[in-house]
């Protein structure tokens, strides 16, 4: 991988981070990273009153256009975000998007009906099964109430979290729900995020997995990106090399970047 782009990654202005941008760049910069997207949370309605998953969006350009400027002779740096999707927010997500000039846009399901499947009160009383379904019952939801974003982001993000994980998991278990997702995304085309903090949750493989990737690419999506979410320095383009390998197995030969929302394909 000559281009190394990272397209999901978190700093202080998400509230599941404390690093600010420039360190994350300066460290990006170090690690070989050629393109780097910050993609902070912006997930208004969040459940917990004690967590906040919302910027200033004017702040937030203003900080990253400086800083743009200041690292354009050493790294390409976009300006992203990731919209947690929640269906009645279509019009909120809409206004925000087209009231500013984002290079990328994620959309990623962080709130199931209004509980987040991070917690383990989300598995609770149910078989552990039920709950996945809930959660790719909720994406494809999302997806038909709103479609005005670049890559579907984490697909299987729930995996991560279930008692578990992806021990009792396969694509098989929910096949028709899920093709029913990735050919939505085909025909909006909307791309599939390759999520590498599924290695860092010791999935053994990305969000989402391999046999949703090569699905995805039998069906005949193209659009793929590679995110590490890292909040953390250390995590940035974290696996990316098995990821890249993995992608070669699906029948990929290339991945994307974006700028001002428009898909730019680079060679694995």
């Amino acid at each position: 991988m000559h281009t190394l782009a990272d397209y999901h990654v978190h700093t202080s202005f998400s509230g599941d981070s404390s690093v600010l941008p420039n360190v994350m760049i300066e460290h990006a910069i170090d690690r070989g990273i050629t393109h780097l997207c910050l993609t902070d949370h912006m997930d208004y309605d969040y459940v917990d009153s004690d967590a906040c998953f919302e910027f200033d969006p004017e702040e937030y350009f203003r900080h990253l256009l400086s800083l743009k400027e200041i690292y354009s002779d050493r790294i390409h740096l976009a300006i992203g975000i990731e919209l947690g999707l929640q269906p009645y927010l279509s019009k909120k997500h809409h206004n925000l998007i087209f009231s500013h000039a984002f290079d990328f846009v994620i959309g990623s399901i962080h709130l199931v009906n209004q509980r987040d499947p991070y917690y383990p009160s989300f598995y609770e009383g149910r078989r552990e099964e039920e709950a996945y379904l809930e959660y790719f019952q909720c994406a494809l939801q999302n997806l038909k109430a709103y479609s005005n974003f670049d890559v579907f982001g984490h697909l299987d993000y729930v995996v991560r979290y279930g008692p578990n994980k992806n021990r009792d998991y396969s694509y098989r278990k929910y096949k028709e729900l899920l093709d029913e997702i990735l050919r939505a995304l085909i025909k909006k085309d909307i791309g599939l995020e390759v999520n590498t903090g599924g290695f860092r949750y010791g999935l053994g493989a990305p969000n989402p997995c391999r046999e949703i990737i090569c699905r995805y690419r039998e069906l005949g999506g193209k659009i793929v990106t590679l995110g590490s979410d890292a909040h953390e320095p250390g995590y940035l383009a974290y696996e990316f090399d098995k990821a890249a390998e993995l992608l070669k197995a699906c029948g990929f030969r290339s991945y994307y970047l974006f700028r001002s929302r428009k898909p730019e394909e680079i060679p694995l």
